[in-house]
């Protein structure tokens, strides 16, 4: 069964596959569905990139970037948010922003549909909590509260199609200057998307400071082992998966009289 098939067809295109039978899921309209109420925005499992990008951007500025910079404009075309997840790729752009703002994600089968956090469906390098005769039908995303912000950045060696070496995602709830909670969620530092629990931990409670950034990165060096390959160090990721949290902070302690856009992501952190 295919969906927007964006990483699948590179099996043929690359490796040469021939694959017997594909089965079309882009005329099921359950799938294609976005709801919207007061508490949040459900989007269906085969909603595409560039259907969903309003619908995120107008309630977290800093999707629309990082949507831009998904793949290339055919790919936001036809790739999907299921696919995406589904795929279970430690370098997925959209898991780790998911998993920052608390998604949630229903799984359908025969025997019903149960509602899983986003953030426990990944087990290890491409193994999810799918069973075998489940699918991914929707993704549930809370609305924003005034005192919530989200950032999103994501480094690669090219502005346009191309995969992330790092990509970080950082809900941050504030009372005044202090941290009340937050989720910070990376792309390309483990075997899954993942949480940086000590960092969080770091951040909870803390005023909104330098001194706490620092700390929250130090935390970031002993729970994180990145691998090396050709898109970074291990090295390399582990000090811009830092920058990138030291971003967020310069950004959100900037001047916000004149702008509510994010600062733009440059190949560089």
């Amino acid at each position: 069964m295919i969906a927007g098939g964006t990483d699948l067809s590179l099996e043929i295109t690359q490796q040469l596959k021939d694959l017997d039978h594909l089965i079309g899921l882009s005329g099921i309209k359950e799938l294609q569905e976005i709801h919207e109420d007061e508490d949040g925005i459900y989007l269906g499992a085969g909603v595409t990139y560039r259907a969903m990008f309003h619908k995120l951007e107008e309630r977290w500025p800093h999707f629309g970037p990082m949507l831009e910079r998904l793949g290339s404009r055919q790919i936001r075309n036809r790739g999907t948010v299921g696919g995406n997840i589904g795929n279970a790729s430690p370098i997925g752009d959209m898991p780790p922003a998911l998993i920052a703002l608390g998604a949630e994600l229903d799984l359908d089968s025969v025997d019903g549909t149960r509602r899983l956090r986003l953030e426990d469906f990944f087990h290890g390098y491409k193994q999810t909590d799918l069973q075998p005769h489940e699918f991914i039908r929707g993704t549930w995303i809370p609305n924003p509260a005034p005192d919530e912000k989200l950032f999103i950045y994501k480094v690669s060696k090219r502005i346009d199609d191309d995969i992330s070496a790092v990509l970080g995602a950082f809900w941050l709830k504030r009372d005044g200057d202090t941290i009340k909670d937050c989720r910070l969620a990376f792309g390309g530092m483990a075997a899954t998307p993942k949480r940086a629990s000590g960092a969080e931990a770091a951040l909870r409670g803390q005023p909104w400071n330098a001194d706490t950034v620092a700390a929250a990165i130090a935390a970031l060096e002993l729970e994180f082992e990145p691998m090396t390959d050709v898109r970074g160090s291990a090295a390399y990721r582990l000090q811009v998966a830092g920058n990138l949290l030291r971003r967020a902070f310069l950004e959100s302690t900037q001047d916000t009289t004149t702008t509510n856009q994010p600062l733009m992501v440059t190949d560089y952190a």
